[in-house]
């Protein structure tokens, strides 16, 4: 489990992060269109995860914008944005700031992703909701970078996690 705090108040997530070097767990995610989305479906790409709790706080939406920008500038690599808002809250967000340069998934349906990737927030007032992590996998899912917000309300390290596919 993972100590970290909202607002500086503990909260603790349901495990760990997966290990650098380790394969990533394979993952089955919402899309927009309401299809499923599994990790073979990025496969041969780099990928960048951003996950966070919600579309609708301003630290999740900046960390969407920074990678909209920043990593989908990299070649073959797909950010992935991935939170259990409604696909329809993540497409409304993409919309509204012209978001088109990464996909957006949400757990909605079960919360698997956030449970086998340790990273669900088990208590606090956002339990239920994914921590503030980057995760960054090669062409093969291994994990060459992962960060784990200590405090839900910062933003992450975009340069840590961008340098990691230079």
């Amino acid at each position: 489990m993972a100590h970290i705090t909202l607002g500086g108040n503990p909260v603790t997530t349901v495990g760990t992060l997966p290990k650098i070097g380790t394969t990533a767990p394979d993952f089955t995610l919402t899309a927009a269109d309401l299809s499923s989305k599994s990790m073979s479906d990025f496969s041969g790409k780099r990928k960048i995860l951003n996950i966070f709790p919600s579309v609708d706080t301003a630290v999740c939406g900046a960390s969407i914008k920074n990678f909209n920008t920043r990593g989908a500038a990299l070649e073959n690599t797909q950010v992935l944005c991935i939170s259990r808002d409604l696909p329809f809250a993540q497409a409304r967000f993409c919309a509204a700031e012209a978001i088109d340069n990464l996909e957006m998934l949400s757990d909605f349906k079960y919360g698997s992703f956030g449970d086998a990737y340790g990273l669900t927030m088990a208590d606090g007032p956002f339990a239920n909701l994914h921590a503030r992590v980057v995760i960054v996998l090669d062409e093969k899912n291994t994990v060459l970078y992962s960060e784990q917000v200590s405090e839900i309300g910062q933003e992450p390290n975009y340069q840590a996690a961008l340098d990691a596919l230079i």
